[in-house]
């Protein structure tokens, strides 16, 4: 079987694939069409198409050579219309677009999904591949957060520390974005944690070590400790919200140090001054 040449070659499938498939799915998803637009004919077409350039020998160097075309189309689709539509927009605006763009790469990856999905069943288990979702999200992933995510991160930090002083924020927005890390990671939390909840746990240590100093220097002991009950209840209301769970317990302790190694200082620091009076 793996000698016998292939019903369709590359050179003859490729450009019915890139024309009657991934063109149309991109111009779709870029006007805006994000239902299904295509007929079960046009979907029988395109599988057949596939199937019929790999099914003499679905893990030989024909299925191979579409799988690294598939590749390379994500590529160039995250390139020329995903990276350019992101550059240069900050803060809200810049986290609307990246929910936007994020939603329309879902759809395009779901219907090239249907389209090549021969090459999941066959090619992908047999090589050890990546599916073609995980190519999909990982090229996202590379592409845009590759260049981008710092100011993803921080803007979505400011989002948290301006809600903390009491402003009314976009939690939706918030957790679409938190979402897209998790999604990224076929549901796992690595680029969660490695990506923004690192960088946010030291933000919210550095916030809540000045409110701690502000509030004991102004406060007495029983208003100090019910701003510490109030501040708890509420990051347990933004997990609720937006933050994942994985993020309660450290969040939490990360609160309750500052809170308490302020207070901690300054016990010792009337301590010294009362010994310095003796």
């Amino acid at each position: 079987m793996s000698n016998l040449k292939p019903t369709l070659s590359f050179e003859q499938g490729w450009p019915i694939l890139q024309d009657e498939a991934i063109n149309k799915v991109i111009l779709l998803v870029e006007e805006g069409h994000t239902s299904n637009q295509f007929t079960s004919e046009e979907y029988m077409h395109l599988y057949t198409t596939v199937y019929s350039m790999c099914d003499n020998n679905p893990a030989g160097p024909e299925a191979q050579k579409l799988y690294q075309q598939y590749k390379k189309t994500m590529e160039g689709y995250v390139s020329s219309k995903v990276v350019p539509s992101i550059q240069g927009k900050k803060d809200d605006v810049l986290l609307h677009e990246l929910v936007k763009r994020w939603n329309n790469h879902k759809i395009i990856t779901r219907w090239l999904f249907r389209f090549f999905h021969y090459l999941d069943r066959y090619l992908v288990p047999r090589r050890s591949l990546p599916s073609l979702q995980e190519t999909g999200h990982l090229t996202f992933y590379e592409l845009v957060y590759g260049e981008m995510n710092d100011g993803v991160r921080d803007a979505v930090i400011s989002l948290i520390n301006r809600e903390r002083e009491g402003e009314q924020i976009d939690q939706a927005l918030v957790k679409n974005i938190l979402d897209i890390y998790v999604e990224i990671g076929g549901d796992t939390m690595k680029y969660y944690e490695k990506d923004f909840e690192e960088s946010m746990l030291k933000d919210t240590a550095v916030f809540y070590s000045k409110k701690a100093s502000d509030w004991i220097a102004s406060k007495s002991y029983e208003e100090y400790m019910l701003k510490v009950e109030e501040c708890l209840k509420d990051e347990e209301r933004r997990v609720q919200s937006y933050l994942k769970d994985i993020s309660k317990h450290k969040l939490l302790e990360v609160v309750e140090y500052e809170f308490l190694t302020v207070h901690a200082s300054k016990l010792e620091e009337k301590k010294q001054i009362n010994l310095g009076a003796a």
